[in-house]
This record gives C-alpha cells, sequence and structure tokens, in this order.
C-alpha cells in the first residue's frame, strides 16, 4: 500500500517487484486470502508447554478450507469440540527442498497469520488428521503478507472469535523454531512459491462447542 492505495504487483515472488501500473483506492478494496498456495502444511507437537513424547511432524491440511478475512466460519456438528489455534504462517517465495538454518529464510516471501481451525476430538480416531482438519473455512488466513519480520520468533499473536479476543500469545513460545520446522519440513518434500507452512498454535487452543454460529474466526 502507497498513500493509503493499494498498487498491484505483476509477480509478488519475483526477486525485484514490478507493479502493473494498476491501482485500487483502500476504500474500495476487498481483502482475501493473500496467496493460493498448491500446498498447505501444519505441524504437530509444536505448541506452548508441549510435553509430547513425539518430536515436531508435519501433515497435509486441504487448500480448499482457506477463508477470506470476514467469511463465516461453519463449525462441523456433531463431531465434539472445536479448537481455534492461532498461528504464524510462513509464506514461500521461491523453491525449497533440503533448506538448512543458514538459507532456510532466504527462501521465504514473508509471514501471515491463520487460524488452523480443528475438530480436536477427531484426532483421536483418526490418526491421519483428516476428519480433525476438514471443514468449510477452516483456516482464516491473512489479510496481509508481512514481509519486512526481522524476527519471526518474536510475533506476537491474538486469537478473536465474533469479535471477543479468546488469547494471546505469540511465536516465542513454541519449543520449535520457525527455521527449524522448514528445515524438518523440506527435508521431506519440495516447497514452491506460495505455499504455506503453519508452524503449530502459538496461541494455546480454545475450546469452541459445536453449537457455536462464529461470525468470524480470525487471528492478528
Amino acid at each position: 500500500m502507497r498513500n493509503g492505495d493499494w498498487h498491484h504487483l505483476e509477480d509478488p515472488f519475483a526477486e525485484v517487484l514490478s507493479f502493473t501500473g494498476q491501482v485500487t483506492p483502500a476504500e474500495e478494496a476487498k481483502l482475501l486470502v493473500p496467496v493460493r498456495p498448491s500446498v498447505l502444511i501444519g505441524l504437530s507437537h509444536n505448541r506452548p508447554g508441549n510435553k509430547h513424547p513425539l518430536p515436531v511432524q508435519a501433515w497435509h491440511k486441504s487448500v480448499h478450507t482457506l477463508a477470506n478475512p470476514e467469511d463465516n466460519v461453519k463449525l462441523t456438528q456433531d463431531v465434539g469440540v472445536v479448537h481455534v489455534e492461532g498461528e504464524l504462517a510462513v509464506v514461500m517465495r521461491k523453491r525449497a527442498t533440503g533448506l538448512t538454518a543458514e538459507d532456510a529464510t532466504d527462501h521465504v516471501l514473508g509471514y501471515t497469520v491463520a487460524n488452523d481451525v480443528t475438530n480436536a476430538d477427531q484426532g483421536l480416531i483418526d490418526e491421519k488428521l483428516f476428519q480433525a482438519k476438514a471443514g468449510i473455512n477452516y483456516t482464516p488466513l491473512g489479510p496481509w503478507i508481512e514481509t519486512e519480520i526481522k524476527d519471526p520468533e518474536k510475533v506476537s499473536i491474538t486469537v478473536n472469535v465474533n469479535g471477543h479476543v479468546r488469547a494471546e500469545s505469540g511465536s516465542f513460545n513454541l519449543p520449535t523454531s520457525v527455521v527449524d520446522c522448514l528445515v524438518y519440513v523440506t527435508r521431506w518434500t519440495t516447497l514452491e512459491p506460495g505455499d504455506i507452512v503453519m508452524t503449530g498454535p502459538r496461541v494455546p487452543s480454545q475450546l469452541l462447542s459445536p453449537e457455536t454460529a462464529c461470525k468470524s474466526v480470525s487471528g492478528e
């Protein structure tokens, strides 16, 4: 944004940014999910005070669960309690495979915030987490990507549900760092520009009744 207007980019993943010349005034813009990844990855066993005996592990969440800002989140009925989990999400800038602690952040475009809405009780009966992580608009994301965060380990996150603060914490509370998460994920798979890694519930999980009508579930 420049002088209150949104200036459209040719390619947000380019080494040197260039603009199309198209401009949208802020008051006319509708903010959407800031990126459409091909792959959306989450991290298990990475939460504040985690005493799980297993090391950090990754899983895939359907990109079809992504939700725009202000979209309604339709909680799945009759599946037990639902968690909302505010997480720092890493947006990749270029192809990444076999990253190291020294070069991991060189492959990052920036960071945004995700809410990994989860049917928590389903994880007890579905070890692949398909049922636990599936749902309409179960991954609110954005609305923008911060590209100038110098230290992703010091990001504060607030979770709001229907306009009410439900949890506050930050990336400083997890046992596995952002860099170590990227090193782990790219040991096993290749990430492409725009792909997203959610680094774990930086804000402690909050319970919702499945009968809750969520106007919005968002992170900041």
